[in-house]
């Protein structure tokens, strides 16, 4: 999903642009001085790749060409294994909780120690 910015007599409108198929769908979210629109075109930016200031936890590699969904395993075993809180804050935000809990699941990656302190955190049963 991309944001599209269309300027319309003086007033600038956002929307939601994803593609189904060979279609195109724009969804309206509002003008760009509303607070929530604003909130939403924030969470999509922060969402478009690893943050700044997450790029220390991904020292192996270029960490601004990282593709969220492509990469997703990769970066949240690397982010359950050397993560802080506020990482892990971002990951919730970016990742849904069964896409974590999945990954955490099935992880060669992440260590027993580790595993089983998120398997706490996240409510699974096999902890």
């Amino acid at each position: 999903m991309n944001i599209v910015r269309k300027k319309i007599r003086g007033h600038e409108y956002v929307y939601l642009s994803s593609r189904e198929g060979l279609r195109v769908i724009h969804k309206y979210l509002g003008r760009t001085d509303s607070p929530a629109v604003a909130r939403i075109i924030a969470e999509k930016n922060m969402a478009s790749g690893v943050p700044e200031d997450l790029g220390s936890l991904f020292w192996d590699t270029n960490w601004r060409q990282i593709h969220l969904r492509r990469h997703a395993r990769y970066v949240i075993e690397r982010v359950l294994e050397l993560g802080w809180l506020d990482a892990v804050s971002w990951l919730q935000r970016v990742y849904p909780v069964q896409t974590i809990i999945d990954v955490l699941t099935v992880s060669k990656v992440i260590t027993v120690k580790s595993g089983n302190f998120w398997k706490l955190w996240f409510g699974v049963k096999d902890a």
